[in-house]
């Protein structure tokens, strides 16, 4: 099938090259999948890679969390996530302003050289989506600024009315690949899809196939039910990269997502 055809509206509607890069990968893959890789070796992290990397479409990252991080390891890495045909989605949340935010992309990690996406908060303002873009023009790549609109942690601060500020100034910013949503509970989520419309992507932690709660306060939901209520990525952690067979876990993932996507 093609992208334009599973994904109708938002495939029409979107204008971000890296968003109909993502939806041309998950349809290649039939997975509506990132895996948040919380590993903290680069040995982890290749395992990971390797267990999971044909049922994904995209790997959530923290870069700074990697113990015995280098950058030719890092390099390395980089070049495996790509031959898997994967994303790589740095979330690290920037929250400064643009110019603070541009050199936050270069510095030690140089994120602006191998993400494909980031993460940002726009507690400073729109300014932020520009600084970050232009770090990529800066290496010559491109790339999608995901804000977060809403979050699934107990007791985070992301009002309703923060919310719609952010989706308000988002829909209308060209850098903007779309939105964190909360996966933990479907009805916030069509609430939330209904202000975005199609033409923004909305990417949802909180999900698991086991729902409920999770550690240190985060809840979950459903991955199908986070799908159909209009989730375009769902971000999984734990739910594959501590089960016994992480593989077979990740295809299980794959699965439901892409079986939601195609009833949505």
């Amino acid at each position: 099938m093609q992208p334009e055809d599973v994904w109708g509206n938002r495939w029409h509607e979107s204008t971000l090259a890296m968003a109909k890069r993502y939806m041309t990968v998950a349809c290649e893959k039939q997975s509506l999948v990132c895996l948040a890789a919380d590993r903290n070796t680069m040995s982890g992290l290749f395992e990971l890679l390797e267990q999971v990397g044909p049922h994904i479409a995209a790997l959530k990252t923290h870069v700074d969390l990697i113990d015995d991080w280098s950058a030719e390891k890092w390099s390395e890495f980089c070049v495996a996530a790509k031959q898997y045909n994967l994303l790589i989605f740095e979330d690290r949340k920037f929250a400064d302003i643009g110019k603070i935010s541009r050199s936050q992309m270069a510095g030690i990690y140089d994120i602006r050289s191998w993400s494909n996406i980031v993460t940002a908060h726009l507690i400073s303002g729109p300014d932020i989506v520009d600084g970050l873009q232009s770090a990529w023009q800066d290496v010559g790549r491109e790339g999608g600024v995901l804000l977060l609109a809403q979050m699934s942690s107990r007791g985070n601060l992301l009002s309703v009315d923060y919310c719609d500020s952010v989706v308000a100034k988002g829909v209308v910013s060209a850098g903007v690949l779309g939105f964190i949503g909360n996966g933990s509970r479907p009805e916030e989520l069509a609430e939330l899809r209904s202000k975005v419309g199609d033409s923004k992507m909305i990417w949802t932690p909180g999900v698991n196939l086991a729902t409920g709660d999770g550690e240190m306060g985060q809840r979950y939901g459903d991955p199908g039910d986070a799908v159909l209520a209009g989730s375009d990525c769902i971000i999984v952690g734990s739910g594959i990269h501590r089960a016994d067979n992480p593989a077979a876990m990740a295809k299980q993932y794959a699965e439901a997502s892409w079986k939601a996507l195609l009833e949505r």
